[in-house]
C-alpha cells in the first residue's frame, strides 16, 4: 500500500468536497433532523459524502469505507478501511456559521495510518502519516510549542451525540473546565479543534464519549504534531477503531501541559 498515494488521493478528494461545501453553503440548505438528540443532516452532507466515496473507491476498490451518513461501503472485511466525515460542523452550516471541515482517515486493521483535515473556509489542509509527522498545506511541519499562560489554558470541549444534558460526568468535567480554563471552546466541529491543537492555536482538548468516525483523522494529526493523548483517567488512549458505533473519552495536550490538564479535571 502506497501511503503517499493515499494521502494525495485523500487531500484531492477532501479539497474537492470542500469546494462543493463552500459553494453550497452560500445557498439554501435542505436540512432535516438526524436522530433524537437534536442533530441535523443537510443535502450538503450527502453530496460531499457521495463525492468522497466515489473518489476513494475509484482509487482503492478493494478498500472498505465507513462514512458518517451512509455507513459501510466498499469491500467489507478487508485490511484497509477509510473513515469519512463529509461535513464536520453540520449544525454550524445549518445556522450560517462558517465553521466546518472535511475529515478522512485510513486505517489498517483498525489502526489509523493516514489523516487528512480540510477547512474549506480558510482553504487550508492538514495531513499526517503515522511516524512521518504532520504537515500544513505549505508543506511546513506542525510542531506546536509549549506556551503556558498565567491565566489558564485555552481548551476545546467535545462530546458525543446523545449525551444527556444532566449526564453527571459531562457536567463535572465541564464545570472543572469552566472554573479553571481561560476559555472553553465548543466548536461543534471537533476535527477543526484537533487541527487548532496541532497548530498550537489552543492548549488542549477534552472529549467525552465522542464518536470514532471523526476522531482518528484529527487525533493522528495532533499526535504526529507532538501532542499526547490519554484517557480521562490518565491511562492509555486506544487508537484502534473496531466499528462506527464506538466512543472515546480523552484528554489531549502538549506532553508538558498534559499533567496539569489531567489534574485540573480531578
Amino acid at each position: 500500500m502506497d501511503l503517499d498515494l493515499a494521502r494525495t488521493v485523500a487531500v484531492d478528494a477532501a479539497e474537492a468536497a470542500g469546494a462543493l461545501l463552500l459553494e453550497g453553503a452560500r445557498g439554501a440548505l435542505g436540512t432535516r433532523a438526524k436522530g433524537a438528540a437534536g442533530d441535523v443532516v443537510t443535502d450538503l452532507d450527502l453530496a460531499s459524502e457521495k463525492l468522497l466515496l466515489e473518489r476513494i473507491l475509484t482509487a482503492f476498490p478493494s478498500h472498505a469505507v465507513i462514512a458518517e451518513e451512509s455507513g459501510l461501503a466498499g469491500a467489507a472485511g478487508g485490511e484497509w478501511t477509510w473513515l469519512v466525515d463529509p461535513l464536520d460542523g453540520t449544525n454550524n452550516v445549518a445556522i450560517g456559521l462558517p465553521t466546518y471541515v472535511v475529515g478522512l482517515a485510513l486505517c489498517r486493521a483498525g489502526l489509523p495510518l493516514l489523516g487528512v483535515v480540510h477547512d474549506p473556509v480558510s482553504g487550508q489542509t492538514w495531513s499526517a502519516l503515522r511516524g512521518r509527522g504532520a504537515l500544513a498545506s505549505t508543506g511546513a511541519r506542525l510542531a506546536p510549542p509549549y506556551a503556558p499562560s498565567p491565566h489558564g489554558p485555552l481548551l476545546a470541549w467535545t462530546q458525543g451525540y446523545g449525551i444527556a444534558r444532566d449526564d453527571p460526568t459531562a457536567r463535572r468535567l465541564k464545570t472543572a473546565l469552566d472554573l479553571n480554563a481561560r476559555r472553553v471552546l465548543q466548536l461543534w466541529a471537533p476535527l477543526l479543534a484537533w487541527a487548532m491543537l496541532a497548530r498550537g492555536d489552543i492548549d488542549g482538548i477534552v472529549g467525552y464519549r465522542a464518536g470514532v468516525v471523526d476522531l482518528p483523522a484529527g487525533a493522528l494529526l495532533a499526535r504526529e504534531a507532538g501532542i499526547e493523548i490519554r484517557g480521562l483517567d490518565g491511562g492509555p488512549y486506544e487508537e484502534c477503531v473496531d466499528g462506527p458505533g464506538e466512543v472515546r473519552s480523552f484528554v489531549a495536550a502538549h506532553p508538558r501541559a498534559l499533567p496539569g490538564l489531567l489534574s485540573l479535571l480531578g
